[in-house]
């Protein structure tokens, strides 16, 4: 099956807010793999960490939350405002966290932390947020 072919596919069978969920879960599990090991490391055994993987799983969370970002600012989009300016600004400070951690400082928790909030958003649980472990 074609790339075309697979991707039309998932759009005819998922709606965009699943795909949103599924792309979403799918980084986030990435960034997990590595919370614990980063955020409990030296500043120097960081360096390595990123090295391993977390730079391209912190780099795919950043491309996400900046289409996010772009699709929010479009006029056409129909969140409403205020949703819309919250949701940029989340998707700003993910941006300006995101570079911290790859220049070996912060911690991915709450980066995680926030994915899984959005993904109960989307999934239609809106209960208590989800902190990270």
């Amino acid at each position: 099956m074609s790339v075309a072919a697979y991707k039309r596919t998932i759009s005819e069978t998922e709606s965009p807010r699943q795909i949103e969920r599924r792309i979403l879960s799918r980084v986030t599990g990435e960034l997990e793999a590595f919370l614990a090991d980063y955020d409990s490391a030296s500043q120097a055994g960081r360096g390595a960490i990123l090295a391993q993987g977390l730079r391209t799983a912190l780099w795919e969370n950043e491309r996400i939350w900046t289409a996010l970002r772009d699709d929010l600012a479009e006029p056409a989009n129909q969140f409403p405002a205020e949703l819309k300016a919250a949701l940029i600004s989340l998707a700003l400070w993910v941006e300006r966290e995101t570079q911290v951690v790859m220049g070996g400082g912060g911690t991915v928790s709450p980066l995680v932390e926030v994915n899984r909030n959005i993904i109960r958003g989307l999934s239609g649980d809106a209960g208590e947020p989800v902190a990270a472990e």
